[in-house]
């Protein structure tokens, strides 16, 4: 059995995630799913014993299911928030993601069939230059997308309320 770094503690909600940062022709994959009204990043909990790189390939392969190769670590991402859509409704919530640039394929073929917490995603090509009109998550990605960059950047939210 795989454990998620992660714990819940009363109110309080940390988990180590892993995602993938995945652009073609000038478009970025976000997931979406049947349940809540927002996308979100591609990746999910790295496991106990694995490292980020081989949790972020992990979870693209499982949620799009291609393979993709990373190009390396992007940004680091501390984020804070409550959350009152999810299962985490009422949690006072610390994520730290490491967010990893992947290797572009051509192709936004995607074979995915992928589910979270039983509920069925989908896979959305998000056009980068429009993705403020949408209610994605993380928020700084179209700035992030759309600036030049040298290293790993260290970004954090608080959307506490």
């Amino acid at each position: 059995m795989e454990y998620n770094c992660g714990f819940t503690n009363d109110d309080k909600w940390f988990r180590y995630r892993a995602a993938a940062i995945i652009v073609e022709d000038g478009c970025v994959l976000f997931a979406g799913n049947e349940r809540d009204d927002y996308y979100y990043s591609i990746g999910g909990a790295v496991h106990m014993g694995e490292t980020a790189e081989d949790a972020v390939k992990r979870e693209v392969l499982e949620e799009t299911g291609v393979e993709y190769d990373v190009d390396h670590l992007a940004v680091i991402h501390e984020n804070f928030f409550c959350d009152n859509m999810t299962s985490l409704h009422g949690m006072d919530c610390h994520e730290i993601a490491m967010y990893f640039l992947m290797k572009p394929r051509g192709s936004q073929e995607l074979n995915s069939n992928s589910y979270t917490q039983g509920v069925r995603e989908h896979m959305y090509w998000i056009p980068i230059a429009e993705l403020d009109k949408y209610r994605a998550f993380p928020t700084w990605m179209k700035d992030y997308l759309q600036s030049e960059h040298t290293g790993v950047e260290h970004i954090v939210t608080d959307e506490r309320e």
